[in-house]
């Protein structure tokens, strides 16, 4: 159950919409299911005499009888209250007893005080309610309703609780805050993918991740394509910074401006430049690599914070790999191809959640992810297939088991939206890694069905004995030909498999792993250095060669005007 309070300054508009058809005439049957006083709030649903003008000026009653200098320009607080997908539908009594609930909370119609403000909740559709009330008491004087929106939150998890509803994550105020209903409602009609709010935020995000300076990251906005304006002290120095989508304007024809600290908690110029200060990279410029040859670069460091996640942590290291780990996301979704990058900004939203915790991040040197992130973009977008394709697979392989270590930190230590976060954000990944290891896992299974039988039952020896508990869990798994043919490659430049096997077995636990083949497969050939997307290997006496032409028969002559001899041809 989600509440979601705003505050306006029209209450006739408000109810004419709840009262109206909707948008898209998704309103039903609207009707008021309960009332600071049922019996003095008219009902335009169910009474046909009654209006929105009666049912405003009751409500509006104690702000209007105020003197015009005390009245509030935003008088007007809203609450809608949605079940989640799959709750059972809620009767009208308990929709009343859930409205007066959430106003007792909230500090706006505490129970038993005959003096709080007025207030009503209509229903207009079975998974929801609105809450409207004005936000002065019939005594003249304000509600307390310091932190509504935490004490909402707090009573709906209890009647998810009472009333036998899915339950919902409890909440830490760590969140970013999410687009408003009009911001959707103006996406809408024009015509965007998503509010501005939402474009601003993964925008500001991959600007910053890998950024070496305060001025390089206001360069990357520049360079995005935002508007960007700087709050300057008289030092000279930056105080904050606002920003806009071009051609977002409200209704005076002024841009519409975003504040870091709004877009999301971590995104202020203050926490910007603690981030940037605590792991400073090297702003000069060095050679540009491959995007394959930094994707393999990524590999090592990623590895290391999931062993640092799966460690306890008293001191904000694990916050400051989280951190981290959020960068290089930012970072590949913004480099990846075409095929997956829809998936990998999915992931990079949903792990930005599990980024941000209560805890202070130590000044931990992670910087080594922070330098990943900075040579993935350093090297610009890859092309998804061939040894590009190979290594992002190598690196999303990777990520996979990160996210689901920051999962079971987050559980470990109570955060709960964290820790969903981080599965989701898993579950994004999965996605996009079956996409761009398909192609490299095809080559390398071509490999295999060119090995001798004999070499073929060589290497599952190997396995077998390096790895009896999880033998017959490989050979079922697909992935097995091209673990066969990884080992088949590294021995031909020199590895012995069974050594190799067990030092990566040893760099990490198999438990956790969706596919134990694809983990080992990707280890090895990062330890080893072989290429991500192997071409079949034809001069090796492993693989099976082509049967010698059978011996050409002599040239048949023919006679020549001259007598002489020539070969037919």
């Amino acid at each position: 159950m989600v509440p979601d309070i705003s505050t306006g300054s029209r209450t006739y508009g408000l109810l004419a919409y709840l009262y109206g058809p909707g948008r898209r005439d998704e309103h039903t049957a609207p009707h008021i299911v309960a009332a600071w006083e049922p019996f003095l709030a008219p009902d335009p649903g169910r009474d046909p005499a009654a209006t929105l003008k009666q049912l405003t000026d009751r409500l509006d009653l104690p702000v209007l009888a105020l003197p015009a200098g005390r009245r509030p320009a935003r008088h007007v607080w809203h609450c809608p209250v949605r079940t989640a997908p799959g709750d059972r539908p809620l009767t009208d009594a308990e929709w009343g007893e859930v409205a007066r609930r959430i106003v007792h909370a909230t500090g706006i119609a505490p129970e038993g005080d005959d003096q709080a403000c007025r207030w009503v909740a209509v229903r207009h559709a079975p998974d929801h309610i609105h809450i409207v009330a004005t936000l002065k008491r019939q005594d003249g004087r304000s509600p307390h309703r310091h932190n509504d929106s935490a004490r909402a939150q707090a009573e709906c998890r209890q009647i998810e609780k009472d009333f036998g509803l899915q339950r919902l994550n409890p909440g830490d105020r760590t969140a970013a805050q999410r687009p408003t209903s009009a911001e959707r409602s103006k996406a809408e009609r024009t015509g965007r993918a998503e509010p501005p709010r939402e474009i601003l935020r993964e925008t500001v995000r991959q600007s910053l991740a890998g950024a070496a300076t305060e001025d390089e990251f206001f360069a990357r906005l520049t360079a995005a394509g935002l508007r960007v304006e700087q709050r300057i002290a008289p030092s000279g120095d930056a105080l904050g910074y606002k920003v806009a989508l071009p051609g977002d304007r409200n209704r005076a024809g002024e841009p519409v401006w975003f504040s870091g600290s709004k877009l999301a908690p971590d995104l202020s110029l203050p926490k910007i430049r603690q981030r940037l200060e605590a792991d400073a990279l090297d702003a000069e410029e060095g050679p540009r690599l491959p995007p394959a040859a930094a994707r393999r670069d990524a590999v090592t460091p990623v590895v290391r914070a999931a062993a640092v996640l799966d460690q306890d942590d008293e001191e904000g290291t694990a916050v400051a790999h989280l951190v981290g780990t959020g960068e290089l996301l930012d970072a590949l979704a913004k480099t990846a191809p075409a095929t997956t990058r829809r998936e990998l900004s999915q992931a990079a939203r949903a792990f930005e959640r599990a980024t941000r915790t209560h805890e202070r991040a130590a000044r931990a040197d992670h910087r080594a992810l922070r330098t990943a992130a900075r040579g993935l973009l350093r090297a610009g977008d890859a092309l998804g297939r061939g040894e590009d394709g190979g290594t992002t697979a190598m690196v999303l392989s990777t990520l996979i088991l990160v996210t689901l270590a920051a999962a079971r930190w987050h559980s470990a230590h109570g955060h709960a939206q964290q820790a969903a976060a981080a599965r989701q954000a898993a579950q994004h990944l999965r996605i996009a890694y079956q996409t761009a290891a398909a192609p490299p896992l095809k080559a390398m299974r071509h490999h295999a069905y060119r090995l001798p039988k004999p070499v073929r039952d060589q290497h599952t020896t190997t396995v077998t004995t390096a790895l009896p508990e999880y033998a017959d869990q490989l050979r079922q798994e697909t992935g097995w030909d091209a673990l066969i043919a990884t080992l088949d490659q590294a021995q031909a430049v020199g590895h012995d498999p069974t050594t190799l096997l067990r030092t990566v077995i040893g760099q990490r636990e198999l438990d956790t792993a969706d596919n134990v083949n694809d983990v080992l497969i990707w280890r090895i050939r990062h330890t080893t250095g072989l290429p991500t997307a192997p071409k079949p290997v034809t001069d090796r006496t492993s693989v099976r060669t082509r049967a010698p032409k059978p011996a050409e028969a002599p040239a048949r002559t023919i006679p020549t005007p001259s007598g002489q001899r020539r070969p037919r041809r």
